[in-house]
C-alpha cells in the first residue's frame, strides 16, 4: 500500500476481507474463531504508525499458524506490517502507557498473544500473533529481535476502535524521521520525470506518480512552445484513479475556458469544482461527481510551460503539508517539461542540420549494384564524423567517396560541411582523383592555420581539421568492366572480392588530409569485371574492438568478405555489419559506415 491516510483503511478492507475468506473456506466453524475485530483494530494502529513515523509504502502480510508441525489445524493468525525506513529499535520501556505516544504499540501489547518487531537490511517488521480458540504455545518468529508478552487482563484498554485517533502525535526523536516518505517521492518523482525527453511522457509519468496517492484524478495542460503564440494550452494528460471515467473528465477539461487553467499560481489555489458548465453544453451532459480541485501553475526560469490540477471526490482530504509536498512536485514537474522541451528542440535542429551533411540521394551506376551501411553513435544522431557520397559528373563519371573526421559533434560536422561539397564542385570541374586530394588537403591546411592565427596557437592547427578519405571514380567501359581509378588518404584500404572468394586490398596507404602541405597524393586504377565486388569501409568496422583484439587483425575483414563471393552488394554489406555486431558484446562505439560496389 502507498505510505499515505488512505493506507489504514486498505489494510482493514484487506484483512476483513480475507479473514472471512478464510472462516467460509479454510477453518472448521466448530473448532475455530477468528479475531476479525482485534486484528482489525492492531492492524489499523500498526499501519498508522508506519504510515506517520516512516511514510514509505507498507507491506501487509496475513497467515495462519497451525498448532503443530503434523498440521493439527491453524491455532493463530499472525500479521505482519512492514515499511522501509526502519527509524529506531522499540523497547518496551521506551512506551508510554499514559501519553498517546506509541499508543498503538501499547495496544498491540495488551492485546495480542505475542508480538515483536524484527529488523532487515532496509525493512522494519512489527508482527502480532491472535489466538483462534486456545493461546498458541507455538515459538515465535525466528527473526525477531524483540518479544513482549501480553499483561494481565485487567489492564487491558477498551477495543473501541473509534475512540482512538489515527493522527499520532511525534516526540522530538522521531520528528527527524516524519519526511524521510515524502523526501523519498520527491527523490523518486525528480529521477523519473528527468529521466523522460518527450514533454508528454512527462506529463503521463506525472499523472502516475500523483494518482490515487494524493489525488483522485489529475490533469497536464502545456503551455505552446513560444511565448509570443495566441494559442491555448494543450490538455496533454488526464488521468483518473477509475479508468472508466477518463473519458468523461476529459470531456469535461477540455471545456474548461482557457483563463480558468491559466488562473493558478505556483502554490497550489483552489478551483471551482464542479466547473461551470460551457453554453454551449446540453443539459444531456453529464456533470462531473462533485469534490474539490487544486490548480498549479507550471512555471520554470520565470516561464509558464502549464497547470498542473489535481482533484478528488468528495471533500478535500489534502492537509497543509500535501498541499507543500504537491507545490514542490510541480516546481520538478515544470523543470522536467522545460527540459524536456530543450531536448526536443536541439535534437530537432540537430536533425536538420546533420541532414545536409548527407547526400539526399545516391547515383545509380549502369552495370554495378550499390549498397551503403551508415549507422552513427549516439542517440538519435543522423549524422556522425563518417560521411559518404555518391554521384554523377557532366562528363559521365560517377564519383564516390567514404571519409572520416578527426573528431565528434559541431567540429566534425564543420568539416564535413565545407569537405563534401567542396569534393563534387572540384570532381565537376574536372580535376583527377589526386588533384581533388591535393586541393582538400591544402584547404583544410589553409582553414586550420588561419583558425590556429585567430585563436593565438602559434601556427598550429587541432587535430578536427583533418580527416580520412577514400575517393575514387567509376567509368563503364566498352566490354561491360568498370574502370575505376581510387586513391586513399589515411583511411582503411578498400578490399577486392572476386567470384572466387579471393579477397586483397587496392590502392596504397597515404597521409591523412590536412596534417601537411603539399602530400602529394597518387591513385591507382583497377578492373572491376562482372562478378566483382568492391568493399569501402571507415575504421568503425576495422577497428571495432572485444578486450584487445581488433576486427581486422590477422585480415578478419578478409576472411569475413571470403564468405560472400556469389552474394549482392545488399547481402555482402550486411554480411559485414552482422559480424561488426557480433564481435564483441557491447554495442559499437563508433560510427559505421561501409560502401558496397558490385559490378554485374
Amino acid at each position: 500500500m502507498p505510505g499515505n491516510l488512505r493506507a489504514p483503511a486498505t489494510a482493514r478492507r484487506f484483512v476483513r476481507a480475507t479473514l472471512n475468506s478464510w472462516a467460509r473456506h479454510k477453518l472448521p466453524v466448530e473448532t475455530a474463531v477468528l479475531p476479525v475485530e482485534d486484528a482489525l483494530l492492531l492492524t489499523s494502529e500498526v499501519v498508522t504508525n508506519a504510515v506517520l513515523h516512516a511514510g514509505t509504502p507498507v507491506e501487509l502480510c496475513c497467515r495462519l499458524e497451525n498448532a503443530c508441525a503434523q498440521g493439527c489445524g491453524p491455532a493463530a493468525l499472525v500479521v505482519e506490517i512492514s515499511d522501509h525506513y526502519p527509524s529506531k529499535t522499540l523497547l518496551l520501556s521506551e512506551l508510554d502507557t499514559t501519553g498517546t505516544c506509541h499508543r498503538g504499540l501499547h495496544l498491540v501489547r495488551t492485546i495480542a498473544q505475542s508480538w515483536g518487531v524484527s529488523y532487515r537490511s532496509g525493512l522494519k517488521t512489527v508482527w502480532f500473533r491472535l489466538s483462534l480458540n486456545t493461546p498458541a504455545t507455538g515459538q515465535d518468529l525466528a527473526d525477531s529481535v524483540t518479544t513482549h508478552q501480553p499483561p494481565a487482563p485487567d489492564t487491558a484498554p477498551t477495543r473501541a476502535a473509534e475512540h482512538l485517533p489515527y493522527q499520532l502525535p511525534l516526540d522530538e526523536y522521531e520528528a527527524q524521521w516524519k519526511n524521510r516518505g515524502e523526501l523519498s517521492f520527491l527523490a523518486e518523482a525528480s529521477d523519473l520525470l528527468s529521466g523522460q525527453f518527450d514533454e508528454d511522457k512527462v506529463a503521463a509519468l506525472a499523472g502516475q506518480l500523483l494518482v490515487p496517492r494524493f489525488a483522485d484524478w489529475c490533469a497536464v495542460w502545456l503551455e505552446p512552445h513560444s511565448a509570443q503564440s495566441k494559442d491555448a494550452p494543450r490538455l496533454a494528460r488526464v488521468w483518473h484513479a477509475r479508468e472508466s471515467l477518463t473519458t468523461e473528465l476529459r470531456t469535461t477539461l477540455e471545456d474548461l475556458p482557457c483563463e480558468l487553467v491559466r488562473q493558478g499560481q505556483t502554490w497550489p489555489v483552489p478551483l471551482p469544482w464542479p466547473p461551470p458548465r460551457p453554453a454551449a453544453s446540453t443539459a444531456s451532459q453529464p456533470r462531473p461527481a462533485t469534490g474539490a480541485a487544486l490548480a498549479c501553475r507550471l512555471i520554470s526560469a520565470g516561464r509558464p510551460v502549464g497547470t498542473l490540477i489535481l482533484g478528488q471526490t468528495g471533500p478535500a482530504r489534502l492537509n497543509n503539508e500535501a498541499v507543500a509536498l504537491v507545490a514542490e512536485f510541480a516546481r520538478r514537474l515544470a523543470m522536467a517539461i522545460a527540459s524536456a522541451r530543450q531536448y526536443t528542440q536541439h535534437a530537432t535542429t540537430s536533425k536538420v542540420l546533420q541532414r545536409g551533411l548527407l547526400p539526399a540521394s545516391l547515383a545509380a551506376i549502369p552495370n554495378m549494384d550499390t549498397h551503403i551501411v551508415y549507422e552513427p553513435v549516439g542517440e538519435g544522431a543522423t549524422a556522425g564524423g563518417d560521411f559518404y557520397d555518391l554521384f554523377r559528373t557532366n562528363d559521365g563519371r560517377w564519383c564516390f567517396a567514404l571519409g572520416d573526421v578527426c573528431g565528434h559533434g559541431p567540429e566534425a560536422a564543420v568539416v564535413i560541411g565545407l569537405i563534401r561539397p567542396l569534393l563534387k564542385l572540384l570532381a565537376e570541374d574536372g580535376y583527377g582523383v589526386p588533384k581533388i586530394l591535393d586541393r582538400l588537403n591544402q584547404v583544410l591546411v589553409d582553414d586550420a592555420l588561419s583558425a590556429a592565427e585567430g585563436t593565438g596557437h602559434n601556427g598550429h592547427w587541432d587535430e578536427v581539421r583533418s580527416l580520412s578519405l577514400l575517393y575514387g571514380e567509376l567509368v563503364p567501359a566498352a566490354d561491360g568492366s568498370i574502370q575505376c581509378t581510387l586513391a586513399s588518404a589515411g583511411h582503411p584500404l578498400p578490399l577486392l572480392l572476386h567470384p572466387d572468394g579471393r579477397v586483397y586490398p587496392v590502392a596504397e596507404s597515404q597521409l591523412l588530409l590536412g596534417v601537411m602541405e603539399a602530400p602529394d597524393y597518387r591513385c591507382q586504377t583497377i578492373t572491376l569485371a562482372p562478378g566483382d565486388t568492391l568493399i569501402c569501409v571507415t575504421d568503425g568496422v576495422t577497428e571495432r574492438r572485444s578486450g584487445q583484439r581488433q576486427l581486422d587483425d590477422d585480415d578478419g575483414l578478409s576472411r569475413i568478405l571470403s564468405c560472400c563471393a556469389g552474394l549482392e552488394a545488399a547481402e555482402v554489406a550486411e554480411q559485414v555489419r552482422q559480424a561488426v555486431y557480433t564481435f564483441a558484446a557491447e554495442p559499437p562505439h563508433d560510427d559505421l559506415a561501409l560502401l558496397v560496389l558490385h559490378a554485374r
